[in-house]
C-alpha cells in the first residue's frame, strides 16, 4: 500500500510499505477516505522532523473498515467511522482518574504508531467511532480537531452571553469560532494576520475581524469592547506573539485558554505579563480531545453538531490533494506560500 512517512525535518516521502494485516484480536483497520493536514504536522515537517524516523505520520482522518480482530463485537466491516488518534495506558494515576489526556505515557498516531497519510491505518477497537451515514468524509475528518476545541471549553467557564476572542484562524481558531457561537456567546471577535482567515471566521460567525498587522488594530478593538476586552481569550495560533498578546484582550477577571502549540519559546514583555497578575486572570491550557467514556463526550458532540449541519467545517476547506501530492506541498505550507486554511488529502482512489 502507498504511504506518507516522515523521516526528517523536511524529509517526508511517498513510499511503498507492507500491506497492514490484523496482529490483535481488539484490531481495526480502515480504508482511509479522506485525510486532513493538521497545523502540527505543518510544524513538525517543518522544524522538527519525526519522533521516529520513517514512520507515517498523519492523525486526522475518516475512512470505512476494512478488516476486524475476532475479538471486536461493536464495529464491523464496511462501518463508517472516524478513529481518536490518542493512546493512553490506562492504568498510570491520570488514567485511573479518566483524565486520559494527562496520561503519563500517551501515545498518538503519526507520532510513535503508523499514522492515517496512508491507504489503512490499524486502531484498536475503542479508539473507532462510528460516523452517520449522512455525514460526508470530508466533514468528518474533522472530527478530531473539533473535539480538541470542544476539550478547551470543557475547561473554562463560557456561557451564554459571554465576549469571546480567537487569536489565530487556522482549524482550530476558525472551529472555536464556531463553537464559541454554539456554547452560547453573546459576541466572538477573529484575529489574525490574513484577511481572507478573517473574512471566513465572520462568514461562520464571528461579529468582528481584525488583522493585527494593521494600524490601529488595538484601538479598534478597545473601542468594540467598551475599553474592558473579553470574557474568554482563545489562544489557537501556537505563535509567541499571539500567546503573549491574548493576555491584553481579556477583561479583569477574565480568561485566557491556550489551545495553540508553540514550536519555539515564548518571551513575555513586563507589560503584558502583568496583564496576568494584575488583571487577575484565569490562563488555562488544555491539551488533546479525550475524556470518559474514553475517548470522550467531545467525539459525540462533534459528530452530533455536524451531523445538525450548526457545526460546518466544510467552510474551511481551502484545498484538495492527492496524497502523493503531498511531498511537493507540505514545504510551501510550512513557508506559506500561498494563503491556506485546511488542506484535505484524498486517499479513496490512490
Amino acid at each position: 500500500m502507498k504511504a506518507l512517512n516522515l523521516y526528517g525535518k523536511q524529509d517526508v516521502r511517498f513510499e511503498e510499505v507492507p500491506m497492514l494485516k490484523i496482529e490483535r484480536d481488539d484490531e481495526v483497520i480502515i480504508h482511509v477516505n479522506t485525510a486532513g493536514i493538521c497545523g502540527s504536522d505543518i510544524s513538525r515537517f517543518g522544524k522538527i522532523g519525526s519522533y521516529n524516523p520513517g514512520l507515517t505520520w498523519g492523525h486526522e482522518f475518516s475512512g470505512v473498515v476494512a478488516a476486524v480482530g475476532i475479538g471486536v463485537t461493536s464495529i464491523k466491516m464496511g462501518d463508517r467511522v472516524v478513529a481518536c488518534p490518542c493512546f493512553p495506558c490506562f492504568e498510570c494515576e491520570y488514567c485511573g482518574k479518566s483524565q486520559y489526556s494527562k496520561c503519563s505515557s500517551l501515545q498518538v498516531l503519526g507520532g510513535h504508531h503508523k499514522g492515517a497519510f496512508a491507504e489503512y491505518v490499524s486502531v484498536p477497537a475503542a479508539n473507532v467511532v462510528i460516523i452517520p451515514d449522512d455525514l460526508d468524509y470530508e466533514d468528518a475528518s474533522f472530527v478530531e480537531p473539533s473535539a480538541v476545541v470542544v476539550h478547551g471549553l470543557d475547561q473554562v467557564n463560557i456561557k451564554a452571553g459571554s465576549s469571546v476572542a480567537v487569536v489565530g484562524c487556522g482549524t482550530i481558531g476558525q472551529l472555536a469560532v464556531q463553537w464559541a457561537r454554539i456554547y452560547g456567546a453573546g459576541k466572538v471577535y477573529a484575529l489574525d494576520t490574513e484577511q481572507t482567515k478573517l473574512d471566513i471566521a465572520c462568514s461562520a460567525g464571528a461579529d468582528a475581524g481584525y488583522d493585527v498587522t494593521a494600524e490601529g488594530f488595538t484601538e479598534r478593538f478597545a473601542e468594540d469592547t467598551q475599553g474592558r476586552g473579553v470574557d474568554l481569550v482563545i489562544e489557537s495560533s501556537g505563535n509567541a506573539a499571539g500567546i503573549v498578546s491574548s493576555m491584553n484582550f481579556a477583561r479583569k477577571g477574565g480568561a485566557v485558554l491556550l489551545l495553540g502549540i508553540p514550536y519555539g519559546d515564548v518571551v513575555f514583555d513586563r507589560t503584558s505579563f502583568e496583564k496576568i497578575i494584575r488583571n487577575e486572570l484565569t490562563i488555562r491550557g488544555s491539551w488533546n480531545s479525550l475524556s470518559a467514556p474514553f475517548p470522550g463526550r467531545e467525539w459525540k458532540t462533534s459528530l452530533d453538531y455536524m451531523q445538525k449541519g450548526t457545526l460546518k467545517p466544510s467552510l474551511l476547506i481551502t484545498h484538495r490533494i492527492g496524497l502523493k501530492d503531498a511531498p511537493n506541498m507540505l514545504p510551501k505550507l510550512y513557508s506559506r506560500d500561498f494563503n491556506f486554511i485546511k488542506v484535505l488529502i484524498d486517499l479513496k482512489d490512490i
